[in-house]
């Protein structure tokens, strides 16, 4: 697979706690010169990159991150302040002590409820798969499946683990037809993005892709 299409499903990513505006345009301006599909980053930069990129590049935030556990109200707050400000995507954290719960009702309601307040733009729930067992993930497939999201996305990149390779494959069998995958965190090589998209990938969250195409060491999210 050419580079260029690789970094067509690029997330190219920053969401460091000390990520600086020169760090977050710096990111923006990759995004632009190697047509990734968006950049992903803090919410509080979303209204000054997006005027700052404008129509050239998608703007994609995180909400309930990279926790989880913030109230079904205060997600949906987060969700509509993200759109107002220009987000283009947004990429959510489920409440995962309610996935222990077997609280499937629940998040189903609040994935809708956060979809609706997305306003037509593209919605990712992610789910942190290195917290959950199979039959949760599997569980978990049904649940985005069932409320609308756009996509279901592996992990925040903040927890024990990121993508797998089994996850994705998983995720593949079991998502509806409408939902697409992405794969995100410890996406090292362009081996393994290769190998995540044959899996079944459309999206990959990372920043290493990107350094790989500046000559750099893959290194970071």
């Amino acid at each position: 697979m050419e580079l260029s299409e690789i970094l067509k499903r690029c997330d190219h990513t920053l969401l460091s706690q000390t990520a600086t505006w020169a760090e977050i345009k710096a990111i923006c301006d990759d995004g632009i010169k190697y047509n990734t599909a968006s950049v992903c980053i803090p919410a509080s930069y979303v209204k000054q990159a997006k005027e700052y990129v404008g129509e050239r590049l998608a703007v994609c935030t995180v909400i309930g991150f990279p926790n989880g556990y913030a109230t079904t109200a205060a997600k949906c707050f987060m969700a509509n302040d993200a759109v107002e400000n220009g987000a283009d995507e947004v990429d959510m954290v489920i409440n995962i002590g309610w996935v222990k719960d077997s609280r499937w009702e629940d998040l189903t309601e609040e994935i809708r409820q956060i979809k609706a307040h997305c306003r037509g733009k593209i919605l990712k729930v992610i789910i942190e798969t290195c917290l959950l067992t199979e039959e949760e993930k599997i569980q978990m497939c049904h649940v985005v499946t069932e409320a609308g999201a756009d996509y279901i996305k592996t992990s925040t990149g903040f927890s024990a683990a990121g993508a797998t390779f089994e996850d994705v494959a998983l995720f593949a069998k079991h998502v509806g037809k409408h939902v697409k995958i992405k794969a995100a965190g410890g996406i090292s090589s362009l081996e393994d993005a290769e190998k995540f998209i044959a899996l079944g990938a459309d999206r990959l969250g990372t920043s290493r892709i990107v350094k790989i195409a500046k000559g750099m060491n893959g290194t970071g999210y």
